[in-house]
């Protein structure tokens, strides 16, 4: 889905999967080359209008990484609201930024860590990014500005440094889509 709001000022949501696998020697993030931008990104996209953030993110990683939902894990801070009563419970992002898309356009966008510990089951939609990948942190930090954001860097360095360390890996089935 495109763009929802499309006059100045305007914020579209966005949600990002940033995907570690744990079963190499040592961590490998999930990197495609978005189509537009030509740059490497998490798998991620548009939030659309009948859909929760949560529901959002099932969505895009099986369509851009071919990941089902039972073959993933996400990173949660160990203290963090557990239950709540008559109302859905979601998991916590990474992080929840706003990006200036285009000079008037922006795209707040919701972050959340997943580990992995094998290939995809499944495969990527048809017209989804082709080329994809998987980056040691050492590989990751080579990268230089023309191939990657330096704000995707920050964000994976602390899932290296704080959430793969000092958050649980949860099961996504405790939250509901």
């Amino acid at each position: 889905m495109g763009h929802i709001h499309n006059e100045p000022g305007q914020h579209d949501y966005t949600v990002g999967a940033y995907i570690i696998r744990v079963d190499y020697p040592e961590p490998k993030v999930l990197l495609h080359r978005h189509k537009k931008m030509k740059k490497l990104f998490p798998i991620g996209g548009h939030i659309e209008l009948t859909e929760t953030p949560w529901q959002a993110i099932h969505r895009e990683i099986k369509e851009e990484s071919g990941y089902q939902a039972d073959q993933l894990k996400i990173l949660q801070p160990k203290i963090r609201i557990k239950e709540l009563s008559d109302t859905v419970l979601h998991p916590l992002p990474v992080v929840v930024s706003d990006q200036d898309v285009n000079g008037s356009h922006f795209h707040t966008d919701l972050g959340y860590a997943f580990v992995a510990y094998s290939d995809p089951k499944g495969r990527k939609d048809v017209g989804e990014s082709e080329e994809m990948g998987w980056f040691s942190r050492s590989e990751l930090n080579k990268l230089n500005n023309e191939d990657i954001f330096q704000n995707t860097l920050r964000i994976y360095n602390f899932i290296f440094d704080e959430c793969l360390t000092n958050w649980e890996t949860v099961s996504i089935d405790e939250f509901k889509t």
